[in-house]
């Protein structure tokens, strides 16, 4: 059955019979010209992405339910950059009237998955039909009693990620050789094989694919509350760790020094690097949608992550092992470039 077959009105009911439990602050939910949230004595966090077709996604590779979690958790990974805590989210969704209802259905899925995860509330949205492509977009609503802003970083800090690098980027190389959706699910409920047929040559182990592949399709954004205290400024790595320090680095007016050996690359990534013939620490440094987050804090705290540099009032610069310097520069992922420079 074709969504056009089924109508607007229908897909509107059955989102909000799928939907319909309230939580506490939500006045008026799906259904009405806007939603009503009750405004509590914290900071409102808002944050939007949108995911076009063919730009962010590539149905050929992903699943509706992975592009549903995903859309989802790729907006809570930006409260949770802020410091804050994922309340409520609101969806818009532009489809060709010829999409498939089961695509509707399993995306929803998808969305259901996460939501449940992250403990959040679809509160509202829009559908409307498109003669191109798909494009998704999300809207997510939070609160934080103290938020985190990339400009709090302070020359002496030490620089933090919250884990391995480069991981995503891999999993996308790995989908790009299979050629094909593979359906792992969130919670996983699959079986695995022993073996994936072409998973990158060289008989690339599904043990060693399938973490790579899950934090590509179905990545799970990282809460920062265990060291939310000690933070002094934060961004999530959605573009690449180069960029989005930069980013930081920008906002703060300061520089960073990022010692290579202690950025952190799963054994599953250099496996898998070695059999597609990619370095692992270009991945790791300009691969982008890890969704680990990255953040400074005073070098008198005690912090529980992965620590891979400092902050310095100017310098920009990378050292290897031996000790040798390279000036970085905001590389990874840009919308409106050509091409993608690797360090």
């Amino acid at each position: 059955m074709k969504l056009s077959q089924v109508g607007e009105l229908s897909l509107i009911k059955q989102i909000r019979q799928q939907f319909k439990k309230n939580p506490r602050g939500v006045i008026v939910g799906i259904g009405d010209d806007a939603a009503v949230i009750k405004p509590t004595d914290k900071n409102l966090l808002v944050t939007t992405d949108t995911m076009v077709e063919g730009v962010h996604f590539d149905l050929s590779f992903i699943t509706p339910s992975q592009l549903g979690f995903k859309l989802v958790s790729v907006n809570v990974s930006d409260i949770y950059a802020m410091g804050g805590k994922p309340a409520y989210i609101l969806l818009n969704m532009a489809m060709n009237k010829n999409t498939g209802k089961d695509f509707f259905d399993s995306f929803f899925d998808g969305v259901h998955a996460a939501m449940k995860l992250y403990k959040l509330a679809l509160i509202g949205g829009d559908l409307s039909s498109s003669k191109t492509g798909i494009t998704l977009s999300a809207t997510l609503i939070g609160y934080a009693k103290r938020y985190i802003p990339r400009s709090g970083a302070d020359a002496g800090d030490k620089i933090y990620v919250t884990g391995n690098l480069g991981d995503s980027a891999c999993g996308l190389e790995l989908l790009k050789k299979i050629k094909k959706p593979i359906p792992i699910v969130f919670p996983p409920t699959l079986p695995s094989p022993s073996r994936g047929e072409g998973l990158g040559g060289g008989g690339l182990s599904w043990n060693s694919a399938e973490p790579l592949l899950r934090r590509h399709l179905l990545p799970e954004a990282r809460n920062p509350e265990r060291f939310v205290d000690n933070v002094t400024s934060m961004i999530d790595l959605s573009d690449g760790l180069l960029i989005d320090l930069s980013r930081l680095c920008d906002e703060s007016k300061v520089g960073a020094r990022i010692y290579l050996e202690n950025v952190p690359l799963s054994s599953e990534l250099r496996e898998a690097a070695s059999c597609l013939g990619i370095s692992p620490t270009k991945l790791a440094l300009s691969g982008g949608e890890d969704y680990e987050l990255l953040f400074t804090a005073p070098s008198n705290q005690k912090v529980k992550a992965i620590y891979i540099g400092k902050i310095t009032k100017s310098e920009r610069v990378i050292v290897d092992s031996s000790g040798r310097e390279t000036t970085f520069s905001p590389q990874g992922y840009q919308h409106f470039v050509d091409k993608r420079k690797i360090w």
